[in-house]
């Protein structure tokens, strides 16, 4: 949540000496050794049901979230209660449409809004079957983490189905936006997913530049991006209160910074900014409904930059021998 991109979709770029070089690598393994490179996994959905309850961060409206399991294949589909008639909203791409600062879903004339954080848990703990629950169109903001959501998660029980969760695996670099703000993906320097994310607020405030790498995983998500929170300059804070939004939230809630650093709260990291950056980017990318098998780099980018990044391998991606496989 929070900070747009600062610059508008660019050109794909291939590196083609990477590419060979990528090649030459790959031609040394055998066909069974390239498979089991990259083998896919089994999916996964709850053991049980898991609630969470809070307010709305723009509306300030208290909603509740409900996860319930679902069947193989079904993969995350929101669910609005609250309707005459409930409506389903399934979590992939093509249903993002553009909105200010969040991530927003629409289908059949129903929304829900900011679900990157719920988005980041289920992608970041490998939750691929899920049945959201919800009574109103925005989600919680809670702590401005995805901390909350992990916890309930985690309590109901994750547990393998029997079907293999398809994974797209990028083979040559795609980089769009400018130099101004940027999203590439990259081949895999492991079997999985791998994030660099730059943020840079210039000089001049308390969150500067930060820059964070890490293999994303049930655990390293768990213990390194789940608890960093969504932030904000305070001059962004007055605002949006000057708005009208965000009455019922407090820099108490989340992080609002001044020049001397945040206001009324404490870092729970050092780098707490560039964290909170990656756990939306790994929120946005689970919007492709498969594991990715890539590294994906990021300078300044937004919700907007790394939907479009889905976009994109997603319409050069096929299916090979059970998973994706970037063109």
């Amino acid at each position: 949540m929070w900070g747009d991109d600062a610059g508008a979709v660019g050109n794909r770029v291939i590196d083609t000496v990477g590419l060979s070089c990528l090649g030459l690598m790959l031609n040394r393994f055998s066909d069974d050794a390239r498979r089991s490179l990259h083998a896919p996994r089994r999916q996964q959905t709850l053991l049980a049901a898991a609630v969470v309850e809070g307010v709305g961060y723009w509306t300030g409206k208290d909603v509740r979230v409900e996860f319930r399991p679902a069947a193989c294949d079904s993969g995350i589909t929101f669910v609005r209660s609250d309707l005459a008639r409930p409506l389903r909203i399934r979590a992939t791409v093509a249903n993002r449409v553009e909105a200010p600062r969040r991530t927003t879903l629409r289908s059949g004339g129903a929304s829900v809004e900011m679900v990157e954080h719920i988005m980041a848990a289920l992608g970041g703990l490998g939750v691929d079957n899920c049945e959201v629950w919800v009574n109103a169109a925005e989600m919680p903001g809670l702590d401005g983490s995805s901390l909350p959501y992990v916890d309930a998660l985690t309590s109901a029980g994750i547990v393998e189905q029997q079907s293999v969760r398809p994974r797209l695996v990028v083979r040559e670099i795609t980089r769009l936006g400018n130099e101004e703000a940027w999203v590439e993906a990259r081949p895999a320097v492991s079997d999985g997913l791998t994030l660099k994310f730059h943020l840079d607020y210039g000089s001049g405030n308390a969150i500067g530049r930060q820059t964070l790498s890490l293999p994303v995983t049930p655990d390293s998500f768990r213990r390194e991006l789940a608890p960093s929170r969504t932030f904000m300059l305070k001059a962004e804070a007055e605002w949006l209160l000057a708005q009208g939004l965000c009455r019922r939230t407090s820099s108490k809630d989340l992080l609002v910074f001044d020049a001397e650093g945040p206001i009324d709260n404490e870092l729970r990291f050092h780098d707490e900014c560039v964290r909170h950056k990656a756990l939306d980017l790994v929120g946005d990318l689970s919007l492709a409904g498969c594991d990715l098998v890539a590294h994906v780099i990021a300078y300044r980018s937004g919700h907007r930059l790394n939907a479009e990044l889905v976009r994109v391998l997603l319409t050069e991606g096929d299916m090979v021998g059970g998973y994706k496989r970037s063109a």
